[in-house]
């Protein structure tokens, strides 16, 4: 069966991107629900947190570079991507049919510290 995206340029059918975590987007996400499981004394909502993050990444992945690149300060090789989920950021960039997840981060830090 064919997939059909109005989002590229080829005559309709949309790429199949896989996905790829970084270690330190996994580090990233495991801070934030101890932070919110132990010092904030509420485990459900940390496993809320992993829960909607797991979802919002899987459906990014069907359409990755169809949101609004970052404008970076930085030179970089490829431009990164957000998914906002509450007050987290997901930090993604995209290599050839790769979505490859970088960081997970609290939206009020100094993002081109973290990038």
């Amino acid at each position: 069966m064919k997939k059909y995206s109005r989002n590229t340029g080829d005559r309709g059918l949309s790429k199949e991107y896989k996905l790829s975590y970084l270690p330190v987007f996994d580090a990233d996400l495991a801070e934030a629900w101890q932070y919110i499981a132990f010092k904030l004394k509420s485990p459900g909502a940390a496993d809320q947190l992993v829960a909607d993050t797991k979802s919002a990444i899987k459906e990014r992945q069907k359409a990755p570079e169809s949101f609004e690149k970052y404008n970076s300060k930085k030179a970089r090789s490829y431009p990164y991507y957000r998914i906002h989920i509450r007050n987290f950021t997901v930090w993604y960039v995209v290599i050839g049919d790769i979505m490859e997840v970088r960081r997970f981060l609290y939206s009020k830090r100094n993002t081109e510290e973290f990038l």
